[in-house]
């Protein structure tokens, strides 16, 4: 084991340093949801270190496909960087891993796993940092270089476990405890302004959704040829803020829902009014809320916001995301209605 000591920083510089979700999910062991993380399909060679802490705990050269949508490990990069402890939280008896510098909840480990371990770690993207191959030594971490310089092919993907395949009767054994939901409501920077303040909103993302085309850019989709919508990715904690809520008194109210293809100034399809559902309960919540509002009469015209399938969701370029925050008074025609 590599000698360079690692320490949890104080709470109020873990509040700082931390993004909510990467707070909610080591400090309060929450799930992040599966496939809409960062690292769940990455591939680049690497370690992945404790966010809080910076200790290295998995290498790349043991993570593997899983099938469950959350990064997968064969084993930790050492003994002496995680610990376990059994976790009996959801009606369920898991081994929750953590790491052991920062006590960071990372998730669990199963007896389910490919050779050469038959163990799958199951880890949260939002409890780790990714330190490129080419960074090791620029970041302090060059005594794993060697590590990376035998071309090791990488692990088969391996999708027979309890968490992508439950046995038959059986819940799966892995299982967010956070939810996302994907909203286009007009031009996404003014939507993403009101939404990231939002108490129970842990993590937003503008991007575009709803189209064919394969990897859209900003220039593609402002065409309105490609069918996408300006949207934005959320991530929240259903036990502070509910789907309903989210819908109800912030999406139906930020902006206007009865203007086909237009947010003020703002005209065509990529600005269309959307929810975009990611499962059937969300589903069926959306068209409540939708009944809802609509039958409030809140607003003078009849509502015409799309409630379809949640596909893929591209994020948008970097100068997009938290436009306002780093553009005060920048263009928005977004605001909160009575």
């Amino acid at each position: 084991m590599a000698s360079r000591n690692y320490s949890k920083p104080s709470e109020d510089q873990l509040r700082k340093t931390l993004t909510p979700l990467q707070y909610k999910v080591t400090q309060e062991d929450a799930t992040e949801p599966p496939f809409r993380n960062d690292f769940w399909n990455q591939h680049a060679r690497g370690l992945y270190v404790d966010v809080v802490t910076g200790e290295p705990l998995f290498s790349s050269l043991d993570k593997f496909d899983s099938g469950t949508g959350w990064p997968s490990f064969v084993r930790p990069i050492e003994d002496g960087r995680v610990t376990d402890l059994v976790d009996t939280s959801h009606g369920m008896r898991r081994v929750e891993v953590r790491s052991a510098a920062g006590n960071s909840h990372l998730g669990h480990v199963f007896d389910d796993g490919p050779a050469p371990t038959h163990q799958r770690y199951c880890i949260n993207s939002a409890s780790l940092r990714f330190v490129p191959e080419d960074r090791l030594e620029a970041e302090g971490y060059g005594a794993y270089r060697a590590r990376f310089g035998k071309g090791e092919a990488p692990i088969p993907a391996n999708t027979d476990n309890a968490c992508a395949v439950p046995a038959k009767g059986e819940a799966p054994s892995c299982e967010a405890t956070l939810e996302t939901a994907i909203l286009a409501g007009g031009c996404f920077w003014g939507m993403e302004e009101i939404l990231r303040a939002v108490p129970g909103v842990l993590e937003t993302d503008v991007g575009y959704s709803g189209g064919a085309t394969a990897s859209p850019t900003y220039s593609d989709v402002k065409t309105g040829r490609t069918g996408h919508a300006e949207a934005i990715r959320i991530v929240f904690d259903p036990k502070q803020i509910s789907f309903a809520d989210l819908l109800e008194n912030w999406f139906f109210k930020m902006h206007d829902p009865t203007t086909r293809n237009r947010q003020g100034n703002d005209v065509g399809t990529q600005y269309r009014s959307a929810i975009f559902y990611a499962s059937e309960e969300q589903k069926k919540v959306a068209e409540e809320v939708k009944a809802k509002v609509e039958a409030s009469h809140a607003w003078s015209r009849p509502i015409v916001t799309e409630i379809v399938p949640a596909g893929a969701f591209t994020l948008a370029e970097g100068y997009h995301q938290d436009y306002l925050q780093n553009n005060p008074g920048g263009y928005t025609c977004h605001f909160m209605r009575e």
